[in-house]
């Protein structure tokens, strides 16, 4: 199990739980808004916003954290994460906010304490990039966007 440290922002209200599993199986934890005086955010459609959550975590090296949309958001009101998956290097320490965007046909709105997104611990691999003259060929060959097939 990797080790995430978390901190709360200052003034940030830490009677938010921290980030967690709902499920024994799941993959992501739930992150929720930390909103500044409890206000709310209301999201027109088309609409997005950087939603606070009130922390700033530690990642260890060779690790990063994806953030990623909620499913039944998505499905249901059309909420979802335009950067998705948003990635949190190792090496950031600053505030963790949510770029929260509604694709929705409604207006939505955040209240404090609402599960807004999801955390993905990921194992990162570093690759060293060479210039070369040529590239082996491969079964797909050059073909662009779209080319193994239809859609």
């Amino acid at each position: 199990m990797v080790e995430i440290r978390v901190i709360y922002d200052e003034g940030a209200d830490q009677n938010l739980p921290l980030p967690a599993y709902e499920t024994p199986g799941a993959a992501g934890a739930d992150l929720r808004a930390n909103l500044p005086d409890r206000q709310k955010i209301t999201l027109a459609p088309g609409g997005r916003a950087l939603v606070p959550t009130g922390l700033r975590i530690e990642i260890p090296a060779g690790y990063e954290v994806q953030i990623r949309p909620r499913s039944g958001l998505a499905l249901k009101h059309g909420i979802t994460l335009p950067n998705s998956p948003g990635t949190i290097d190792s090496d950031y320490r600053g505030p963790l906010g949510v770029i929260v965007m509604n694709a929705g046909e409604v207006a939505f709105e955040i209240s404090h304490g609402d599960r807004i997104a999801q955390m993905v611990v990921a194992p990162v691999v570093q690759a060293q990039f060479t210039q070369a003259t040529a590239l082996e060929d491969s079964a797909r060959g050059s073909g662009g966007f779209g080319s193994t097939g239809v859609g």
